[in-house]
Parts: structure tokens; C-alpha cells; sequence
């Protein structure tokens, strides 16, 4: 394709609810979506860097820069999904800014071709079951309240956040109140180290699917040693950045389980070879979400319904964060998402709400 321009555009998105992890609370989105133009389509990517870099070294003042500075005058005369991958790949870091470009790109190039993200990256089921993360709270009995709603809107499973603190008597009251048939699994966003180890492992008593990411993101021998002390299997996030990492930690022992995040390893692309990987190996993958938009929850939809996706992922329905959002809403029925069939995404920005929350656009040129 020969693209005509991009459009980076920022909008506002307030949170129905603030958001309390680890590393800090979120009450409101700043969102950069991409909207890559060619003469025969329009392509949509949504980066989902935070406005500070408090999950990786990503934000998204930054991502903004290194589009306009390195990567878009890095995209050749006539482009596809690979060819930005290979372009970008010189360019160090940056896996978010990375993802939102090469996805624009592939849903046009997808959308001028007739063909689905479903189809296009392997998907086996038309519909996907889907989790949801329940934030760190005031208190046990808020907590409780919380995961009750979600558990009667019907989601299949239900993930606590946790830090130092705030483990054991959270995870204990939602297993005693829910009982032992609730999926249930923990994510620390590497909120401890291997001195907890004793602590953590306290966690075997309640069955959990995992626990998520519970030491340093760069750190695959001390997860590798905790996992010896655990019979919960360990899942990595933030330390998989490529299809190199995962292999890694597999074969160091550093997780049995992996969750793959499309902007945390830089596109669709690299979360498909991340996928094939893991099923060649034999490791269960989920698609963890970033508080997306209905652009990239269609995208995170259509690669959970990949074969090896068989845990369900926090590809929650719209309404879980947003009160209205920028796209026909995701909803929930029977605890699962309809994967979307139409060209590329599948799925437009509502031009009015789209415009309502807009607080930026530029428009870059070819």
C-alpha cells in the first residue's frame, strides 16, 4: 500500500472507577490512536503507553515523539504489516509506539484486502471467554462488593491485584465468600522479590490459576527459583518483550504460563510468533489488556481467539472501564466476547464521541 498520511490523535477517556495497581492509581486515559490513511482504506492503531512510565519505560508524550522523529520516516514508499516490523526493528525499545503504527497499517492493509484480524492471524472460535483485573481497594468489604458485581455480570474469572500488604487476607476473603469453583488468579506487577518468596508461597493455599508477574520484570533467574517454591504456576508480563523472552523464560524454568500484550511486544506480529512459540512448547498463553478503547479490545479479541489462548484474558467488555466508549460497545454475553468478522478490525470510531473526546490531531503528510 502506498500510505497518504497518519493522523495522531489524542483523546481524554475518564475511567468509570479508579484503577489501583502496585505502581499507581489511574482515573483517566490520555490515549494516542493512529489513523493511517491510504488510498483505499483507513487504518486505526491505538498505542497503549500511560501518561507516565510507571508500568514500562513507555508514556505517551514519548511514543508521540518517537512516531514523528524515527518511526514514520522510517516506513517505506509502499508498506504492509511486515515490512513496518522490519523497518522498526533498528529502532531500540519504543514496543508500544512500535504496535499502534504496525497495527494502522495492517488493519488498512486488512480492511483493503476483505479480510478479518480474526482470519488473518489464525483465530479458531468466533466468540472468546473473557476475565476481568479487579484493582487494589480501600478495603476488604469494597473488594468484595467489586468482584461480586463482576462475578453476576458473569465473567469466567476474576484477577485481584496485589502488593506487599495487600495479599493474602484479599485473596483468602474473595476464596471464602466465592468458593472454590471461582477462576481466580493474582497479579503483582513486580511488586516484590525473592525475600518474599515465604509470603508468596502462602498463596499455594488457594488455588489460584497463576500469579502474575510477582518480581522484577528483568530479572528471569530469581522467577525461575521462585517458581521452585511455588506449586501456583507463575505467569510472566511486563518481562516478555519478544518472542526471545518468552524462549528464554521457558527455558529457564521462569514461567509455566505466559500473558501476551500486543503493545507490550510491539504488534500483533510478534504476538503471533510469541503464541506459536508457547504452543510448540506446550505453555498456556492469555491476552492481558492495557484499559484499551473498543479499537484495541477488537484487536486483543480477535488474537485471543488464536488456538493456544486457553485461559481466559482480561479482554473485559467496554462497560468494565468506560461509560461510553469511542466504538459500538463490547458487551458481555455468557461471560464471553464475539470476536468481530468485518475487514481488519472489524469495528470504526463513532465520529461524534470520537470528536468529543479529542484534545489533539496532527496530521503527517506523505
Amino acid at each position: 500500500m502506498k500510505i497518504t498520511g497518519i493522523e495522531l490523535r489524542r483523546i481524554a477517556m475518564p475511567l468509570r472507577a479508579p484503577f489501583r495497581t502496585s505502581f499507581g492509581v489511574e482515573t483517566a486515559r490520555d490515549i494516542l490512536l493512529l489513523r493511517v490513511v491510504t488510498p483505499e482504506a483507513e487504518g486505526w492503531g491505538e498505542c497503549v503507553a500511560m501518561s507516565d512510565p510507571l508500568y514500562n519505560s513507555e508514556y505517551v508524550d514519548g511514543a508521540v515523539d518517537v512516531l514523528k522523529r524515527f518511526f514514520i520516516p522510517a516506513l517505506p514508499e509502499r508498506v504492509d504489516a511486515l515490512s513496518v516490523k522490519r523497518a522498526l526493528k533498528p529502532f531500540k525499545g519504543h514496543k508500544m509506539a512500535k504496535a499502534a503504527l504496525e497495527t494502522g497499517v495492517l488493519d488498512a492493509q486488512l480492511r483493503t484486502a476483505g479480510q478479518s484480524f480474526g482470519s488473518f492471524l489464525g483465530a479458531s472460535r468466533d466468540r472468546v471467554p473473557c476475565g476481568v483485573s479487579v484493582g487494589i481497594m480501600d478495603s476488604i468489604p469494597q473488594l468484595l462488593e467489586s468482584v461480586g458485581e463482576f462475578v453476576d455480570e458473569g465473567y469466567v474469572r476474576i484477577k485481584l491485584k496485589i502488593e506487599p500488604g495487600w495479599d493474602l487476607a484479599p485473596v483468602r476473603a474473595v476464596r471464602e465468600r466465592f468458593g472454590d469453583d471461582l477462576l481466580l488468579q493474582v497479579d503483582a506487577n513486580a511488586a516484590y522479590t525473592l525475600a518474599d518468596a515465604r509470603q508468596l508461597a502462602k498463596l499455594d493455599a488457594f488455588d489460584l490459576l497463576l500469579i502474575e508477574q510477582p518480581l522484577a520484570d528483568d530479572d528471569l533467574v530469581q522467577h525461575a527459583q521462585l517458581a521452585k517454591q511455588m506449586r501456583t504456576p507463575i505467569c510472566l508480563d511486563e518481562s516478555i518483550e519478544s518472542v526471545e523472552d518468552a524462549a528464554a523464560a521457558i527455558t529457564l524454568g521462569s514461567a509455566s504460563i505466559i500473558n501476551i500484550k500486543p503493545g507490550r511486544v510491539g504488534g500483533y506480529l510478534e504476538a503471533k510468533a510469541i503464541h506459536d512459540l508457547c504452543v510448540a512448547h506446550g505453555v498456556p498463553v492469555w491476552c492481558g489488556g492495557m484499559l484499551e478503547t473498543g479499537l484495541g479490545r477488537a484487536a486483543n479479541v480477535a488474537l485471543a481467539a488464536l488456538p493456544g489462548f486457553i485461559l481466559p484474558g482480561d479482554t473485559s467488555a467496554s462497560r468494565r472501564y468506560y461509560a461510553t466508549d469511542i466504538t459500538t460497545p463490547f458487551e458481555l454475553a455468557d461471560g464471553h466476547l464475539d470476536v468481530p468478522t468485518g475487514p481488519g478490525l472489524g469495528i470504526d470510531p463513532i465520529v461524534d464521541i470520537l470528536d468529543s473526546v479529542t484534545t489533539s490531531s496532527e496530521w503527517i503528510k506523505f
